[in-house]
Formats: structure tokens, sequence, C-alpha cells
């Protein structure tokens, strides 16, 4: 099946990867890849990280200890090498590891008693780490705040807070860096408030992006353009400017399915999204998009670019 036109047409790899015996996808959270082209899945399942050869084989997986609310995966470059920082809702944590499943340092509730007690916890989403090496941590289930830490992990401040003025946050669910501008900004997706805000690394509000929006879980700069997953039925993509390009995968009014998003497969379409949650897009072009079904699978789709030189 071929979905979208000129430079965004795209042939639809259902269900992509190929998983061994014995192990099976849980919520399928999260997807990024390695410097050796390895597309990794993050997922609520026992071996919670699955490392795939780009012919969709799974070679190496771990995970058992971070599998509980396994939610965000964001791959950091760094001196030492490739590190994946895993946001674990269920825990409360923010695990950084290496390519390995080898525990690195971790990050648990920010030393703030004025947002955090026993009954308003925190349940982080995702992480992102700005090139000075600053960590920023969304709090998308718990309270709507995205917390900066330094390289080291010691906690420097937070910003947001709960509401719709600008600036203010409503499921801060998803959570990137962007230099397409040329200035280095924090781009959040509020999720709730149906729109993506674009912070300083300082925590200072810009601006945000409030048309051709539903439900983004995140947002992924690639180039000149921004890829965001949105979790009621669609991939949207836009230009530098954040005007929308295109719309992929629409599957109007299928979030008002009794049961969505744990739709069973006899309800998923090829080349229609449900449920949205986390893309990766490849040197090529190629789409690799996650879904949250939690009837006790995942799916994978990879779009395979066709269309001229995006």
């Amino acid at each position: 099946m071929i979905i979208g036109s000129g430079a965004y047409q795209y042939e639809v790899v259902d269900q992509w990867g190929r998983l061994p015996v014995g192990v099976s996808f849980g919520t399928t959270h999260g997807v990024t890849e390695d410097a050796q082209g390895r597309i990794i899945i993050h997922h609520t399942g026992k071996d919670c990280t699955i490392f795939f050869d780009p012919e969709g084989n799974a070679i190496t997986w771990w995970g058992a200890d971070y599998a509980t609310g396994a939610h965000g995966m964001f791959l950091n470059r760094e001196k030492d090498g490739e590190f994946l920082y895993l946001s674990a809702t269920s825990a409360g944590v923010v695990v950084k590891t290496t390519l390995e499943g080898e525990e690195v340092s971790r990050i648990g509730t920010p030393p703030r008693p004025d947002i955090y007690d026993a009954d308003r916890r925190f349940v982080p989403t995702e992480t992102a780490v700005s090139s000075s090496g600053e960590i920023y941590i969304a709090d998308g289930y718990g309270q709507p705040w995205v917390h900066r830490y330094s390289p080291a992990a010691e906690y420097l401040d937070s910003f947001g807070g709960p509401g719709k003025a600008p600036g203010q946050l409503n499921n801060p669910h998803g959570v990137k860096t962007d230099t397409r501008s040329g200035r280095e900004l924090l781009l959040v997706a509020d999720r709730g408030n149906r729109r993506l805000q674009y912070f300083t690394l300082d925590g200072e509000f810009v601006r945000s992006v409030d048309d051709n929006l539903r439900l983004p879980c995140t947002a992924l700069p690639w180039r000149d353009e921004l890829y965001v997953p949105d979790l009621h039925s669609r991939l949207t993509i836009l230009d530098k400017n954040d005007v929308l390009i295109t719309h992929l995968g629409d599957r109007p009014g299928c979030w008002e399915k009794p049961g969505w998003p744990n739709l069973p497969p006899s309800d998923w379409e090829v080349g229609k999204f449900s449920s949205p949650h986390d893309l990766h897009v490849d040197e090529r072009g190629n789409i690799y998009i996650v879904e949250w079904l939690s009837n006790g699978t995942g799916k994978v789709t990879k779009l395979l670019h066709l269309g001229g030189s995006a």
C-alpha cells in the first residue's frame, strides 16, 4: 500500500519487525536508532528494549528491570558513547543506561515539596538532553512541569505548571530540543492543551503551535521539518516554520471507538493509524511509528520513503 504524495509518498510496511519465539511486544511506546543503524523499540513487555537490524530482525534485547511503565526513550550521543534515557512512569524514575542495558544513573522525584507529596506523584514520560548536556524531564502523567537538571544530574529548576496560558502545561507528554531556527530551543508537546510550545533552555516561553494538532504525543525535528505522532490517529509533518505539509494515515474518529486505544488487531487498518505514540525518521527519510495499543500487543509501522528528496 502507498500513502501520501509527491515528496511525501511512502510504502506501508505493516507490523514491521520480526520477533524471536518467546519475545513479544507489550505497549509499544518508544522508538529510536543508534549509530550502527539499529532500530530500537521500547515497550512494556518483559524485555522492554529490543534492537532490530535494518531488515527488521530482532538481534538483542534486555530490560526486565525497566519494563514496568516503560514509556519514553531518548538516545543521546555523548563523549563517552551512546546512552539511552528511559522514562518509567510506574516507577517514577528516569534511568540512564548504556546500549547494553547497564545502568549509569537515575533521577527520581525532583526536590520540590511544593509540587510533589504522597498524593502528587512524579510520573515522567519523556526526557531530552541539550547540546550542553543539561537534562530536561517532562512530567506528563503526574504534575504538569518540565524539570531541568545539570549534566551531572543535579536538580536546577522547573517550569510550566498547570494551566492553559502561554508557558503553562497540561500533560506535557513529550520533550525535544530543536535547532531548526538556528537557535537551540526546548520543544514541549503540550498534549492536554493540544499544542506544541517552545521554550528557551532556561524555561522562558517563546511561542506555541496551535493549528493542525489533535493530541500531539511528542515532536521530532528532522532536517528542516517536524514530525508529530498524534495520538488521535494520524502523523503530521510540519515545515521549518511549523506550517502544515501533510497528514498521513489519518483515521478520523478512531479514538471514539469503544476501548480505544486498546483496539484488537481485528480493528487495525493497514495504512491507517489508531494511536501513534512515538516515531523516528532515519537518514533516508523512512519513518518508524509505534502505537499505544495496550491489549497485550504493540504495533510498529515502517513508512518506506518513496517520493522526491524529503
